[in-house]
């Protein structure tokens, strides 16, 4: 009589045998060896695409680099804590210079609720030269000075 069943110890995977974590295929009680990373099928996509069009983008850069280096004067009452020097800094009234346009970043528009970096020099006493303050500023913060 033949038995074409075949037993635990015969199958190359036994569903009894336990395998080390180590073992390639590192599975443990399993009837089938579980599928490599690379044969799961998995993929990564990610979104590099802008809905902007560049030529937006250029012509707020064009606009933005024609305001850097101009003067402004702060017309709101502002207030900022982090000068060490004047705690409690009152920015009205102060005129300081555009340094940079913050909203554009590497060719792409970004969301900066302050997007002109302005410095001002402001005097301190005991000190012969001013302190460089940096403020984040919105447009309708400040007005130039011609």
């Amino acid at each position: 009589m033949t038995s074409c069943a075949t037993t635990p110890s015969t199958l190359p995977f036994s569903p009894l045998r336990r395998m080390s974590p180590f073992h390639p295929t590192r599975f443990l009680n399993s009837p089938s060896p579980r599928p490599s990373i690379s044969h799961r099928g998995f993929s990564c996509h990610v979104a590099v695409s802008s809905d902007i069009s560049s030529s937006v983008t250029s012509e707020e850069e064009a606009e933005a680099a024609a305001k850097i280096g101009k003067k402004v004067r702060v017309t709101v009452p502002l207030k900022v804590y982090h000068v060490m020097k004047q705690p409690d800094l009152d920015l009205c009234g102060l005129e300081g210079v555009i340094k940079q346009y913050v909203a554009i970043w590497k060719g792409k528009r970004i969301t900066a609720n302050l997007p002109f970096k302005v410095e001002f020099l402001i005097p301190v006493e005991g000190q012969d030269k001013p302190v460089k303050v940096l403020a984040h500023l919105r447009e309708d913060e400040f007005e130039y000075v011609d």
